[in-house]
């Protein structure tokens, strides 16, 4: 997002943050609220237009949300929505991805709040891993053909008693309404928005064998040094990664591995 959406998003971000910090207000409710808001405004463009018409005053679309949403959502949700409204977006679209943005969040408060935070950030990743492993499932989910209660049906049988409810709420929005994205790409952003969640980046860690405690808590230690705020390290193992690490923070790659160092060392000979 770039200008008044960046601007609009930040500050329904703070009134979101501020909804859920109250134990009245019961955040997996209202990101499913949210999420249903979501899945109207990407179907009808037409309302999207409307509600983000610049012409138009805040005022009046907040209160036109108000009265279409009705008794569908809360009030909580119909004023946040109506926040949103009420606010400058540089493109309609923007507005829907903002939605989508804090029914995700939401969602990750719940688990926060439920000491699941972390747990939810590792099974996002695992469950990563094994979509790029596995072609046919990958195939399964994004095919276009299948329809969203068919994708539903699968990822419950998947991650069904095995994964926390959170998990299964945020990949099953993604895999059932990608509205564009890859599945690989919105897996990733789900990641980042759990580490937000504590103000952590993450970091890929790839290894040849399992770490210790002690090595992951030194490895966190130097990343969070090098970059100024705290890591959440997903770890992987893979074999091929002979005597050492790999390890990606964003599109920043620090190859550490014996592998990589073999490799370089081929290519200066050959040169």
């Amino acid at each position: 997002m770039n200008g008044a959406s960046r601007e609009a998003l930040a500050a329904a971000r703070e009134r979101l943050d501020a909804l859920t910090d109250s134990t009245s207000v019961d955040a997996a409710a209202l990101a499913d609220e949210l999420a249903a808001v979501t899945a109207l405004l990407d179907r009808e463009v037409s309302l999207r237009r409307v509600l983000t018409d610049p012409a138009q005053a805040g005022e009046a679309k907040a209160d036109l949300a108000r009265r279409l949403l009705g008794s569908q959502v809360s009030g909580t949700a119909a004023d946040l929505v109506a926040g949103l409204v009420r606010s400058r977006w540089s493109q309609s679209r923007d507005l829907v991805d903002a939605l989508e943005e804090l029914a995700n969040i939401a969602d990750l408060t719940a688990a926060q709040k439920a000491g699941a935070l972390d747990g939810v950030e590792d099974e996002l990743f695992r469950f990563g891993r094994i979509v790029a492993s596995d072609t046919q499932l990958r195939a399964a989910l994004t095919n276009r053909s299948a329809t969203a209660s068919a994708k539903g049906e699968l990822l419950r049988s998947l991650l069904g008693g095995r994964a926390n409810e959170v998990t299964v709420r945020l990949v099953t929005r993604l895999v059932t309404a990608p509205r564009g994205r890859s599945l690989e790409s919105g897996l990733e952003s789900l990641s980042k928005l759990a580490a937000g969640r504590r103000d952590r980046m993450v970091a890929v860690v790839t290894s040849a064998v399992p770490l210790s405690d002690g090595q992951k808590q030194r490895l966190g230690d130097a990343l969070a040094k090098l970059y100024g705020r705290r890591m959440h390290l997903n770890l992987d193992v893979d074999p091929a990664v002979v005597g050492g690490i790999r390890v990606q923070v964003g599109d920043e790659v620090i190859n550490g591995s014996l592998a990589d160092r073999l490799e370089d060392a081929g290519r200066r000979l050959a040169g």
